[in-house]
């Protein structure tokens, strides 16, 4: 009885493990900036480049409204398959107040 439940519970965190791992897709973020960023989206690791192994940079450039919202947002970087995945994400970004408008490089790294 004790052994089930203990492989019960550790299947249980072999699954949360793996599914975070699956999630996050090894995406390292770095934003260049003095905004914080108060609400992130991830981008998503696209089945098309998972199976291609595609790694590498994704910059991209935010034009920061003064409420805080992504008023824009450009590719200044980054393979065309995981640069629209980030363009997506970081869309739906929020940052905080500041008086006027302010542009920040985010740069997104993708690795296997």
């Amino acid at each position: 009885m004790c052994f089930s439940w203990v492989r019960r519970v550790t299947g249980a965190a072999v699954a949360a493990v793996l599914f975070f791992t699956l999630a996050w897709a090894g995406q390292t973020v770095v934003d260049e900036g003095k905004r914080k960023v108060k609400a992130r989206v991830n981008p998503q690791y696209s089945e098309l480049a998972r199976r291609m192994n595609l790694s590498g940079k994704v910059k991209i450039e935010v034009m920061i409204a003064p409420d805080g919202r992504v008023k824009s947002a450009r590719a200044i970087g980054g393979h065309p398959l995981l640069v629209q995945s980030c363009l997506d994400a970081v869309k739906e970004w929020k940052y905080e107040s500041a008086p006027e408008e302010t542009t920040q490089i985010v740069e997104f790294e993708f690795r296997q």
